[in-house]
């Protein structure tokens, strides 16, 4: 059975429509190397609460919650900031992970905020707003992330 997996972009611009959502689809086309099937996909602002808002409404509904978008240093970047309270487990080695691969090629990928952890039997993971980091960083992650969506399925043992 495939995990039940959300797509979020973390966008005000693509909220507003005066940019094309590249991220989303990006992630949405690595979801079949994550064993998972697309059951919602939505566009929010660089807004916590509205963030907040949507991961909860899918904890414990889907196995799997990317978010795209808002892991940077700005002001308006509060994708962390918005799940971190939700959180019942982090996953440091998500973030880890992430940055330490694209260090190898992008220097300023350690500012990068992104991360993982799970809340109500729901694996979280935020990633970069480009198309290309969100992607690769899917693909850094697609072993761990179908280990841990198993397990929280009850499908992998301990």
């Amino acid at each position: 059975m495939p995990n039940r997996a959300v797509v979020i972009t973390v966008s005000d611009r693509c909220a507003a429509g005066a940019q094309r959502d590249e991220s989303g689809p990006a992630i949405i086309d690595a979801l079949p190397a994550l064993e998972s099937q697309l059951v919602h996909r939505e566009i929010v602002a660089d807004d916590v609460d509205a963030i907040r808002d949507r991961v909860t409404a899918w904890l414990g509904r889907a196995e799997l919650i990317l978010l795209t978008g808002g892991t940077g240093v700005a002001e308006r970047d509060v994708t962390p900031d918005a799940i971190e309270p939700l959180l019942e487990r982090r996953l440091p080695g998500f973030g880890e992970v992430m940055r330490l691969e694209a260090f190898k090629r992008t220097p300023l990928s350690i500012v990068s905020r992104s991360g993982g952890g799970i809340a109500r039997k729901t694996l979280i993971v935020w990633l970069p707003g480009s198309p290309r980091g969100a992607r690769e960083c899917v693909q850094w992650l697609a072993p761990a992330i179908r280990h841990v969506c198993g397990f929280l399925r009850g499908e992998t043992p301990h």
